[in-house]
Formats: structure tokens, sequence, C-alpha cells
């Protein structure tokens, strides 16, 4: 798929089939995941994959009871790893530049799924503590986003975007 196909074709999905993500699919996933870019190198994040629906139910109980956790095949959840970045950029790596890591390299995933044909939708409402505790991740591993990875159930809404001229300011 051309990559402006996957942009323009990716919406939030909050509905999934029962339908598994493959192995080979997980792994094209994560592949894009460890190829996002991140300051200096560092790669100041951690991935953790989700595919036990008891695991998933709980997690539901901690974000804000969002169904669609449980739905999707599976859940993948980026840490922010501070200490990693910390080691080089200090006080602005452990506050800012790992959670622009995990981010970024959800939003690889996000993309890469998409181009498999997959849908998700970034989960950014959550009790960070209770999700860390769930996935059994050291504290020096911050939950920043999860992101249900599986086939669409339905079509998604399509939403109106802001026009370029409100969003984009040249200096």
């Amino acid at each position: 798929m051309d990559f402006f196909d996957v942009i323009n074709s990716r919406s939030s999905m909050r509905a999934y089939t029962s339908q598994p993500v493959t192995g080979d699919q997980l792994r094209q996933i994560l592949e894009a995941v460890n190829r996002a870019p991140s300051a200096g190198n560092l790669q100041a994040f951690e991935v953790y994959v989700v595919r036990d629906p008891g695991l998933q139910a709980a997690i539901v109980a901690v974000s804000y009871a969002q169904e669609f956790l449980a739905q999707a095949p599976l859940v993948l959840v980026f840490c922010a790893h501070g200490a990693r970045s910390a080691e080089r950029y200090r006080e602005r790596g452990l506050d800012l530049y790992c959670l622009q890591d995990a981010t970024i390299a959800c939003t690889y995933a996000m993309l890469a799924a998409q181009s498999l044909g997959l849908s998700t939708v970034w989960v950014g409402a959550f009790d960070e503590e209770a999700v860390r505790g769930l996935i059994h991740a050291p504290q020096a591993h911050r939950p920043v986003a999860m992101l249900p990875v599986g086939y669409a159930a339905g079509e998604p809404r399509r939403r109106p975007r802001r026009p370029l001229d409100d969003l984009v300011h040249f200096v």
C-alpha cells in the first residue's frame, strides 16, 4: 500500500472481529516499531504484547471500561523507559525524549498495522500504575499508550480534519 494511502485510509477503530492477528503480521508490526526514530537512537521505550483474554479484560477494568481493548486479538502497551534516555540527555531525556520515543514507536505500529489491513485506535485513558502492574512491568517502564490491533468490525466513522490554513503557521 502506498504511504499516503495508508495515512488517508487510517481511522480509529473501536470494534474488532475475532479473526486473529497472525504471528507474521505481529512480527512485521514489531519490526516497524524497531525502525522508529528515537532521540540519540537510544530507543527509550519498551513494548508489551498482551494476547491473554483474561489480562485484556483486566486492562479494560483499569481503562475506563473501554471494552474494545478486550475485543481486539491483541493489545500493544508502549512504555517510556526514561533511564535509557537520561543517561545521555539527563532530565530532558527522562521527562520528554522517552515519551516522544514511545509515542513515535506507537505511531509506527499504528501505520504498519494499517498497511497490513488491520485496524487500531490510540488509547491514552487508563490508570498507568494499574496497567504497569497488570503487565508486570518494572517501575522504570511507564505505560504511555496502548494500541489494540485487529480486523475492523464495520466501517470506521470518518471525521473532518482542521483546514491547513487553520493548522499551519508560516513564520
